[in-house]
């Protein structure tokens, strides 16, 4: 079995540094807020964790390729492609919410092998390689035994409609059938599930870079990540994290 000690330690270092970063513009009133064409937000904080965590690449994998949110891919020559989302829950930290993260994930061929989650404002950081377990801070961490959606708790990122889009009235049914929901998002939400906290985290949008990261953490932590046709993938622009036991009515429910 192939070692990734040196990969998982540079992520979680590189989240580390890269949120020790953010937190010098958390709770910052002055901070200004732009937005992009997709109408989503961004900070000099999102660019600058990015920056640091590109130029640590280049330094410590520099045949690496790279795909981050705010500065896009840029090639490598090995095979390898580290993908970056410097503040995942942008929206959470430009109001002073703390479940905002710094992900970074390696993909070899297509599979994310190792995955780093830091959340800087809690203090918390989680990571996971292939084959070598899901950790918290240096825990062994384990996905929740639920099996039934009566006892489960859902997590999502937005419960609007329109934020389901074509996926509501699916939404409604698992929301029905959950024992009880919680609007714990974005990459947070796929940690609670990781730690056995929630069972249940879903997106109906999501990009490379907001689940990258977190698919050794849930898999290794005897999870289950897939987009709503079943795929084990970071590209299926949707995703589901949940138990083994869920993800088969979870499906059902939502129509996928």
């Amino acid at each position: 079995m192939a070692s990734w000690q040196k990969e998982l330690e540079f992520a979680v270092e590189a989240v580390r540094q890269a949120g020790e970063f953010t937190l010098g513009y958390f709770q910052n009133a002055a901070l200004e807020v732009e937005f992009k064409a997709d109408r989503t937000p961004v900070t000099v904080a999102d660019r600058g964790a990015e920056q640091r965590i590109r130029e640590m690449l280049a330094r410590a994998f520099p045949r690496d390729g790279i795909l981050g949110e705010e500065q896009g891919e840029e090639p490598g020559s090995s095979g390898r492609r580290w993908i970056v989302d410097p503040i995942d829950g942008t929206q959470s930290f430009v109001r002073g919410v703390p479940l905002y993260g710094v992900l970074i994930g390696l993909e070899v061929d297509g599979e994310c092998m190792v995955g780093a989650a830091g959340f800087p404002a809690l203090s918390m950081t989680l990571w996971a390689a292939r084959g070598e377990g899901a950790w918290h801070d240096g825990k062994r961490i384990h996905v929740a035994p639920t099996s039934e959606l009566g006892q489960a708790t859902l997590c999502s990122s937005d419960i609007h409609p329109n934020h389901m889009g074509e996926a509501n009235p699916g939404f409604q049914n698992l929301l029905a059938a959950c024992g009880r929901y919680r609007g714990w998002g974005d990459c947070y939400g796929y940690a609670l599930v990781a730690m056995g906290r929630a069972d249940i985290m879903i997106d109906p949008i999501l990009a490379p870079w907001d689940c990258a990261a977190l698919i050794p953490v849930l898999e290794e932590a005897g999870g289950v990540f897939v987009d709503w046709q079943g795929r084990r993938t970071a590209h299926g622009g949707n995703g589901i994290g949940t138990t083994p036991g869920l993800v088969d009515e979870v499906r059902r429910l939502l129509g996928a």
